[in-house]
């Protein structure tokens, strides 16, 4: 049986995600359903990036469901000292049933994931963020139902998490309008793949029009630091806030993979007012990540 791997959202079929979608609320309600699904599993994580919520969501996810999880970061493996990839993959993946990797070249997750043993997981990539899709379409579905049909709005930078959306848009069949500044577009052979869902416009304004959910994230991702100043200025007008939010549907909701720069890309009021749903929108990492990791091991 061939190995699955989950680099993005297309590497699985709609029924599948659906399917784990369902399966996250199912767990969230009940907990009756924590059942040693993953008991005697092991799931390496290896994280190049900062991490809050994917670890926590990940370690939890592996405890509640009887299983076990390691974190190793580039200064405690060999990885460190320049072990290449390939050879990592081949001995971590021999002792281990998923390997969870959050980096920065989305191509260093497509060699390890060629020479493992087993799944590997996208925990976040420069490229990509197909977990946190999972917890935003788990978040819309709790609150609206299915997402099919509706109109989504991203309003900001065109990378990991736009472009994870592009995919979203793709899966979960809804319309998908960008609003980024000139050279902040999202790739453009994912923008043509996509043309029948996702349109890319200038005007924030126009892509909100009507929206069932407006996402963001921060202007200056990880590795992107030294850019903020810069980005600041270039993005000053893609800001969410009330005014831009009167403009979509009056329950639109809003949703930021956080952490959040109240002030930048988001108002606090925008935040914390009701329409914001991010704070289930966290806490679903952990059930979505329960329902992928089961599935994964099916």
């Amino acid at each position: 049986m061939a190995i699955r791997h989950f680099l993005t959202l297309m590497d699985l079929e709609k029924d599948e995600l659906h399917a784990i979608v369902q399966r996250a609320i199912a767990l969230k309600n009940s907990p009756a359903l924590h059942t040693d699904s993953l008991k005697n599993k092991t799931l390496a994580m290896i994280f190049e990036k900062a991490s809050t919520r994917t670890r926590v969501a990940f370690e939890v996810a592996m405890n509640q469901l009887g299983g076990s999880s390691m974190f190793l970061s580039g200064n405690d493996t060999q990885l460190g000292r320049g072990e290449p990839l390939e050879d990592t993959a081949r001995v971590v993946s021999s002792m281990v049933d998923f390997v969870a990797i959050r980096t920065f070249e989305h191509s260093k997750l497509e060699l390890f994931a060629k020479h493992s043993r087993v799944p590997v997981i996208n925990s976040l990539s420069d490229d990509f963020h197909p977990c946190q899709l999972l917890a935003d379409m788990q978040t819309y579905f709790e609150y609206r139902g299915d997402i099919k049909g509706k109109s989504v709005a991203w309003v900001g930078d065109g990378h990991n998490m736009c472009q994870s959306y592009i995919n979203a848009a793709e899966q979960f069949d809804f319309e998908l309008a960008i609003a980024c500044p000139e050279g902040f577009e999202p790739d453009a052979w994912l923008l043509e793949r996509s043309k029948s869902r996702v349109r890319l416009v200038r005007d924030p304004k126009e892509a909100v029009k009507n929206a069932d959910l407006i996402a963001t994230d921060v202007w200056a991702s990880m590795g992107h630091e030294e850019e903020r100043a810069r980005r600041i200025r270039l993005f000053a007008a893609y800001q969410i806030n009330t005014e831009l939010l009167s403009l979509a549907k009056s329950d639109a909701l809003f949703m930021h993979c956080l952490p959040a720069h109240r002030g930048e890309e988001v108002t606090a009021e925008v935040l914390d007012a009701p329409g914001s749903v991010v704070w289930d929108e966290a806490e679903n990492r952990l059930h979505t990540k329960k329902a992928l990791l089961e599935f994964l091991c099916a």
